[in-house]
């Protein structure tokens, strides 16, 4: 398994646990009233800062495992990065839009956060999963 493709599974998975954690606490915090007065705010810096270093020291620890992987990269692998991250984006931009409906409408700032984070997290998974597919079944300019 390439590097980078090893990085990808990396992004998904502790974006995944992160996002579920932040989920779990988030909803654990509702029976105690509406989930609009849930303090979120400590919670999902908690979760991206989590999620930020879980994904850097997991790719130190894969760097460290196979040293000599993690210093090569080619063209291909420049490529299928630069297409998951194209892929990925879509949902950033998504999210951006959906913020920017929510504010229009003044909606509570709760709804205005977690779509950004869902947005966030959309389009690392989905970048990730574009990344892997592409190192699974052959890399073919999309």
């Amino acid at each position: 398994m390439a590097h980078e493709e090893k990085r990808a599974w990396i992004m998904a998975g502790v974006t995944i646990l992160a996002y579920g954690i932040y989920l779990g606490l988030l909803l654990g915090g509702t029976r105690t009233g509406p989930l609009t007065e849930v303090p979120y705010a400590a919670l999902m810096l908690w979760s991206i800062g989590g999620a930020i270093l879980g994904t850097i020291v997991l790719n130190i620890g894969a760097g460290l495992i196979s040293p000599r992987e993690a210093t090569v990269t080619d063209q291909r692998d420049t490529e299928i990065h630069r297409t998951g991250q194209y892929i990925g984006q879509s949902f950033v931009i998504l999210g951006a839009v959906l913020a920017l409906l929510f504010a229009l409408a003044e909606l509570d700032p709760f709804w205005i956060a977690n779509v950004i984070y869902l947005g966030f997290v959309l389009s690392a998974v989905l970048a990730s999963v574009a990344r892997i597919v592409a190192y699974r079944r052959g890399f073919q300019s999309w």
